[in-house]
This record gives C-alpha cells, structure tokens and sequence, in this order.
C-alpha cells in the first residue's frame, strides 16, 4: 500500500482502455465507396459534399468526430423520409445496412481517423524514386546544423515562432535515453549540469554514440521490432522460424553501414541474415496472403521502403497505387517454385512474374535462379539512384529522436513529408556519407531542433494539418522502463536469451589464444574417408579448476554440428569454413559435460571433422582452453530422441577419437580462432539489459510487441493493464524491495542524500526545496526500506518519470 502523501506526488494521467478500433482501410472504406463515393467521391461532390478527404469530409459540420449522434451525414443515412435518405432510393440505390452503419458511428466516435495520404479522389502527392539534393538554406542566428537551417526557415516562412530550448537536465535525461536507452548516474548529471561549455551538448551526444555496447544494447529493440526479429515465440519450436539476433547485434556493435545490413538481409551470405526473408512458416493451412513469399514481400516493403503492401497481397489496394500483380511480382523473387496469384484467396489462373516495383532503376531478371535473383533485388534497393530506401530509414531515426517522423506515420511512405526538403536533404547526406546510421543520429542530435523544448499536444495528430512546433513527447519502452528498474535496484538477471556476443577482446588476448585448429572423428576416419551419412557423438567431460569469471565456446564441423554443454544446446552449424561461437555458462562444481554431434553430410565417403575450443577465464585473471584433441571420445551410436537431458551417456560404448586433418579446414579456420575464441569469452561489464531477454508479462503489459509482426511504433496511450501491473507485479514489488534495502543502507543515515540520489536517479533533476521538504517529514531522520520503496515507486509512476519530454 502506498502512503498518501507519496501518492500526493504522483500526477498520473487517468487509465484508458484500449479498445480495437475500427479500420478505416478494411472497414471504413469500402462502406463509403460502395454507398457514397459515386455521388461526394473523386470529380462528384453533389450537393456541395465532398468525402475525398478528412478535411473535406468536416466541412460544413456535416460529421462531428467523436459524436456519432450529432453526425449530420449519419442522420441522413439513417432517415425514413425518401426525400432525404442517403443514398437516395430514387437513384435506385439500396439504404446502408445496419452493420455497415454501425461500423461507421464506431468510427465517427473514436474521431474519425483517417489514413494518412489517402483520398477517394485521385492521388495529387508520388514520393520520388531518385535521390533529390536540396540546398541547405541560409545559415541564421549562427545555428549551422543543417537540421536547423531547414527548420528555421520552414518557421520563418510560416511567421511561427521557434520553440525555446530544452533545459540541461531535460535534455540529458532525453538525449541518454534516444542514443543508449539509460539514465545518467548522478554524479554524470551534477558533472553535466555544472558544465559552463557551451559545446558540452554536442560533446555528450558523442560521448553516448561511443558506447557501442550500450548504443547495440538500446537500438536492438528498435531493430528487433522493425525486422520482427525475436528470441522465442511462434515458429521457433517447429523450426519454422529463425533469428538474426547474433548478425543484427554485431551489426550494431560495430556500426555497419546500413547498405551493406541491406544487401545482407536480401541476399544473405551467411544463414546468420537470412532469418528476415524467410519469415515465419505457420503450421497448418494458411490463407494465399500469409504464405513465405507473400511475406517476405509484404516485410520487404514495410521494413525498408516503408510501403503498406498488405492489401495489394489480397486485392489491388484500397489506399494506394499498388496493385496485386505487384505485390506478387514481389513475392516472386523469393519463391522456390511458380506462384499462382490469388485474390481475395481464390486462385485467377495466373502466374506471378518476378519483377521490382520500380524498374526506372532496372529489374529482377525472371528466369534466373532463386539465389541470384534475391542478389538483383538487393542491388537494387541499394542502387545510387534508389532515393526510396535512404528517406525511409532517415525518416524512422527521425521519428525516433523527434517523436514524430517527417513523413507520418513512418509506414506510409506514400504520404507527402511535412517538410520534403529536410527529408530529402537528410536521405541524400546519409548516402554521401556511407550511409551510417550513427553519424545521422548524431546531426539530429546536436541539432537545435532537438534540443529544444517539447512540443504541447492537444490529443489530435491529423498528417494534413501537422505544423512542426518542436519534438514530440514519448513514452518510456518497456524495454527502458525495466532497463532503468534492474539499474537503480540492482536486479537485472546475471543472463540473457539473445545469442549474441557482448564482449570486446583486446588484441593481445586475441594473439596469446591464436592457434592451431585440432580435428577429430571416429574409428572409422582411421581407414581413409568416413562414409556419408555418418552421425557421432563426441564427448569431453570437465571441472573448473578454479572460481569461474566467464566462459565461451567456438566449433566448427565438416559437413554439419550441433553442440550440447550440460545437455543444453549451445551451438549449431553447416559451413565448415565458419567457426560459431558463444558465451556459456559453466557450473562451478561438479562435473560438466560437453557432447557434440558431428555429422558427414554427403552420400559417398568422405572427409570429415569436428573441432571445438572451449575459453575458460577465471577470477584471479587466468584462463583454461579445452579445445577438441586425442583426450575427448566418440560413440558411433546416437541415443534414442532428440533430447540429451535424458539421454542415458554412461550406457553408451565410448571409443578413443582419431585425429583427422585437411588443408582447407586449416586455412579456413584458423585465422578465426584467436579473435573469436576471445571475444566470446569475454564478460561484459555492463548490466544485462531487458531487450536482451525474452519478453515475459510485464514487458508485455507495457508494450512490447510478440513481433509476429512487424512493429514500426508502439502505442503512446496509457492502458488499464499496465497501471493494474504497476502497482501490483511481482517483479516491480521484488526490484522495489531490494533497491529499497540498498538505497536505505547506503544512504539512510542522510534521508537528504538519499532524496537528492532518487530524484537523479530517476527524474535527472534535484528536488524542488518543496519537495525535499515534503519528503524529509515523511522519510524521518532514519527511513526504513518500505519507505524508501513508497517514494521510488511513487516516483516511477510521475509522467515526469515515464515520459520522454
């Protein structure tokens, strides 16, 4: 129970119930065209009434948004008298039905959204395909950002005023949150605000774009939402479903260029990409629009072109220009075999050509294999002259930063941009400058416009009439918000479920660990060339010799592997030339046991290894390599099932392994051991952060999506579900806890420090003489662990808290 003076604190915004709401596209849509459009769409605007567009639509208060019953059109609609009806019986035309009359009251009293860009009259706005290059406008009042000179003078034009910039503390509260997802440590923010250095802003963004590890951390839940990239959900128990985690991570870490994570996603040349294109196989029978390449079209053009591609899948679209043979021509690329067009799920005996929505630029050679085809699509959306891609992605960082893209919402790239000569001056400066990600954050970043004070909505977001008044307010992810819970309370796991690879190695540990990759198989590699087909089991057995600080595996196999370390899957992989790698965890006591199943691919004999190399590191600073050699043993028969928790090993006939060897595997190999082994055993120092680890229920609750989907932003609305688990989950109550009873002994003995370290902790910001007066009466001279805890909860719950202003 919270004390009421804490709560006095606390100014939550009520709790909304969100409801599914109608769909204007599916829903809303062909009601109007069938009964309306004929007589108030496209050239017709009988009676003075228009409905090609929302703006339009309000003219004359013939509807009132959120007022159903004072909705003049639905008065007529629902009228007896013939003379006024609409439609008009007299025109032989049928009265809407009731279900499609009561769709469109729901959808005029939930206020009548209305697709951004779309109209039933014809299209006046075609984005450009080929990059265009603005001049930057006149430099003003000594601001030379580029983002700024657009700005400024987009105001000047308009006679509006420029928004006043942001304090220090809020913008280093917004600015660690935007690039590395955390919250400054007390001392950084009194360090920051003390700073009298006028380039002190500009110097922090650079300071946080240097974190790798922390910018990966943070911007993997954008990249993970945006490429329905997860680590458990539908399709990875049947295997239908694969992640990019480790590929995508490593990207981040070492700030790919964005057209190489392109063409690496489109044509992957490793399994580790293609996880995207294949999609998510569904068991059982499924509709024409869910199949692998209806998908990877409708992801394709989501994801990179920011292109809504999931009516022309079904039916030429409803809100745009594009078409069902387009769509499919799309999803041709991908396909394995000839797919027939389907519409509306009932086949027209037609058959999909391969082909690119674009062909100005080139196009997808039809006759040519699956493989090479998938190399052509992905040159082309790489192209020099392929300006759709580059706006898309600087668009989505700017609506992240800013919280509200230039083109709203961000997957509508059809939509005419509120300010075309910034988005097209930003996408053309990306690709002139290698298309990294990070140096297009850091120009919206050290922008003025960024820095400046937070934008005051009304509650209404209509793309036809958004004039720019600075960023917009965002919520805390779900991700963030636990992020900075484990942070002040000191609960984050000590492991997370993404396989990806955290530390960095130094060089000289890389060198010292470089060595010579050692093969082994069974007996029957000591007779010339294994026979094809050929399975073993390869077992090593071990105890840490000293107290564990950090542990990883390589292995590589000829023709395929997968590896087991205490009867759980580690490690799997088909290209021999490649080592895998990850980090473990090993127990400190007792035995551990690493098995490793080996298999020769091919029909006929021949050659065929194994090689693995285990990294121990322990806590005094020395390490242990357990890597594959004459002392592991093989059985030449596989125990019964697919799970090695119960496998019965000790029953099984164990034999000495034989040492095999081929030039290529050497080569190929042995370059990667050193570096790879050492990176993958290298422990992070750094918190272990929730978009590491697999949703569970309050991540969720708070809006994390299951990524069945992809998911280019989330909800900003405040639900029921989420303040009910706010105020009574396990894990918030358990972190509220233990940060309590820490934060008490560190700081109980000065109940003032101990305000002043959660109010920066928290809000960035020191308390008002106010507050800290309020606070010190309630905490006393010694405040006691639930005390501690009432004041952080209440805290967590102030939009101040859960707002990105």
């Amino acid at each position: 129970m919270i004390r009421p003076v804490f709560a006095a604190l606390v100014t939550c915004v009520a709790p909304v119930l969100v409801q599914a709401e109608v769909d204007f596209v599916h829903q809303v849509v062909p009601v109007l065209k069938q009964h309306c459009a004929a007589c108030h769409g496209g050239k017709e605007a009988k009676g003075g009434f228009s409905l090609n567009t929302r703006e339009l639509f309000l003219e004359d208060d013939a509807a009132a948004p959120g007022k159903a019953a004072e909705s003049y059109f639905l008065e007529l609609i629902a009228e007896t008298d013939p003379d006024l009806r609409m439609p008009p019986p007299k025109k032989k035309k049928d009265p809407v039905p009731a279900k499609a009359v009561a769709i469109l009251r729901a959808w005029v009293d939930e206020g009548m959204k209305w697709e951004p860009g779309f109209t039933f009259g014809e299209p006046t706005y075609e984005p450009p395909l080929k990059p265009r290059h603005p001049e930057l406008p006149a430099i003003t009042d000594a601001r030379e950002n580029p983002v700024d000179r657009f700005i400024d003078t987009y105001l000047t034009e308009r006679k509006l005023p420029r928004p006043d910039p942001a304090d220090d503390a809020t913008f280093l509260r917004r600015v660690h949150l935007d690039l590395v997802g955390l919250l400054p440590t007390p001392e950084e923010t009194r360090s920051f605000l003390a700073n009298k250095n006028p380039d002190k802003r500009a110097k922090l963004v650079d300071s946080l774009l240097a974190r790798d590890l922390d910018y990966a951390d943070h911007w993997l839940t954008f990249w993970n939402d945006l490429l329905r990239n997860d680590y458990a959900g539908t399709g990875f128990i049947t295997g239908g479903r694969s992640q990019v985690s480790r590929w995508l991570y490593d990207a981040l870490k070492e700030n790919r260029p964005f057209d190489a994570m392109v063409r690496e996603l489109i044509a992957p040349p490793t399994p580790e990409s293609e996880g995207f294109i294949k999609g998510i196989e569904w068991r059982g029978d499924v509709s024409a629009g869910q199949t692998l390449p209806i998908q990877f079209a409708q992801s394709l053009s989501q994801s990179l072109l920011g292109i809504n591609m999931k009516c022309a899948s079904c039916h030429d679209s409803f809100i745009d220009r594009w078409k069902l043979d387009e769509a499919y021509g799309l999803a041709a690329i991908y396909a394995d075999k000839p797919l027939l067009i389907h519409r509306c799920d009932i086949p027209t005996g037609e058959t999909a050509k391969a082909a690119w929505l674009f062909p100005e630029i080139g196009q997808i050679d039809p006759a040519a294999a699956k493989g090479e085809r998938l190399k052509q699509l992905a040159a082309l959306m790489t192209h020099p002259e392929n300006g759709r891609v580059t706006r898309t992605i600087v668009n989505r960082l700017w609506g992240q930063l800013m919280g509200r893209g230039l083109v709203h919402p961000l997957d509508a790239m059809q939509t005419e941009p509120w300010h075309e000569g910034l988005l097209d001056w930003l996408a053309s400066d990306f690709s002139e400058h290698g298309q990294d990600l990070k140096r297009t954050l850091r120009l919206i970043a050290t922008s003025a416009a960024y820095g400046s004070r937070a934008e005051v909505t009304k509650g209404e977001d209509e793309a036809a009439s958004y004039i720019y008044a600075g960023p917009r307010t965002k919520r805390l992810t779900a991700e963030q918000f636990v992020d900075l819970m484990w942070s002040l309370t000191g609960t984050a796991p000590r492991v997370f479920d993404a396989p990806v690879i955290r530390g960095k190695s130094d060089p000289e540990t890389a060198a010292r660990l470089a060595r010579k990759s050692t093969w082994i198989w069974g007996p029957s590699a000591a007779a010339g060339p294994p026979p094809g087909g050929e399975k073993i089991l390869l077992r090593k057995d071990f105890k840490p010799a000293k107290a564990v600080q950090s542990a990883g595996v390589i292995a590589s196999a000829d023709n395929s592997f997968t590896l087991y370390l205490n009867a759980q899957q580690v490690l799997a992989g088909g290209d021999w030339s490649k080592l895998e790698s990850t980090p473990v965890t090993i127990k400190a006591e007792g035995i551990n046991r690493l098995l490793l199943v080996a298999e020769n691919g091919l029909k006929e004999p021949n050659a065929a290894g194994a090689f693995a190399a285990l990294r121990i590191v322990y806590t005094d600073g020395t390490d242990e390599v357990i890597a594959t050699d004459e002392t592991w043993t093989v059985s030449n028969k596989m125990p019964p099932g697919n799970k090695p928790a119960e496998w019965k090993i000790l029953e099984l006939t164990w034999e000495k392994v034989v040492p095999v060897s081929l030039p290529a595997w050497s080569n190929a190999v042995d370059p990667q051991v050193g570096t790879t082994l050492a990176s993958c055993s290298v422990t992070s120092p750094l918190m272990v952060r929730a978009g590491l680890v697999k949703s569970d229920f309050l991540m969720r609750s708070l809006g994390r999506p299951n990524r069945d989907q992809i998911v280019t932003s989330r909800p900003n609305e405040l639900t029921t579900l989420e303040a009910i688990d706010l105020s009574n989950d396990a894990t918030v109550a358990k972190a509220l806890e233990a940060g309590a009873k820490k934060l008490a002994a560190s700081h109980g003995k000065t109940p003032d420090r101990l305000i002043e370290e959660l109010y920066l902790s928290t809000l960035t910001r020191l308390p008002t003489e106010e507050e800290k007066s309020l606070l010190r009466e309630v905490l006393g001279e010694k405040p006691e662990p639930q005390a501690v805890a009432d004041l952080t909860w209440s805290l967590w719950m102030m939009p101040e808290y859960l707002l990105v202003r």
